[in-house]
C-alpha cells in the first residue's frame, strides 16, 4: 500500500503524530519534551504521512498573515529514505498556497539542510543552536 500525505483527520491521528515527534525529537535526538511541546500545536495545521492506518511522519504549519512557519517535520526511523519528508514539504507548499501565503519559513537542523535546499529553500543568517541542536533559518518564496 502507498503512503498517503494529508491533513490530520482525527484526534487519534494527531496523538499518533505527536508520538512520532516524541520518538524522533525527544528519544532519538534528546530534545527535552518541554522544548518539543511549545503550546502552539492547537493553533497549527498538522499534516501526516499514513500507511495502512499507521502514522509514519508528520509536520505542522502555523499561519501568520502571508507567512507560514513550517516546523516539527518528523519521520519514523523505519520509514526514512522513502521520500516521505519531501512529500510532506510538497503538501505544505500546497496548503500554504491555498491559504494565500507568500513565503514559508523554518528552522532546519543543519544535517537536513540539503533536503530543504532541494525543495527551494534558501538559508537566512548564521547557524544557531536550538534545543541543543545546530539549526539554520531558511525561507522559501511562493509563487
Amino acid at each position: 500500500m502507498s503512503v498517503e500525505i494529508r491533513r490530520v483527520a482525527s484526534r487519534k491521528e494527531l496523538d499518533a503524530a505527536m508520538e512520532v515527534r516524541d520518538r524522533v525529537f525527544c528519544v532519538e535526538q534528546g530534545v527535552p519534551k518541554r522544548e518539543e511541546i511549545d503550546g502552539r500545536d492547537g493553533e497549527a495545521l498538522h499534516l501526516v504521512a499514513v500507511e495502512d492506518g499507521v502514522v509514519l511522519g508528520t509536520c505542522r504549519l502555523l499561519f501568520v498573515d502571508r507567512t507560514v512557519q513550517f516546523s516539527r517535520l518528523a519521520v519514523d526511523v523505519a520509514a526514512r529514505r522513502r521520500g516521505i519528508a519531501t512529500r510532506l514539504l510538497q503538501a505544505a507548499d500546497a496548503e500554504a498556497l491555498d491559504a494565500g501565503a507568500r513565503r514559508i519559513v523554518l528552522h532546519a537542523q543543519t544535517y537536513a539542510r540539503d533536503l530543504y535546499l532541494a525543495d527551494g529553500y534558501e538559508p537566512r543568517g548564521h547557524v544557531f543552536v536550538e534545543a541543543g541542536i545546530e539549526h539554520i533559518a531558511m525561507e522559501k518564496r511562493l509563487a
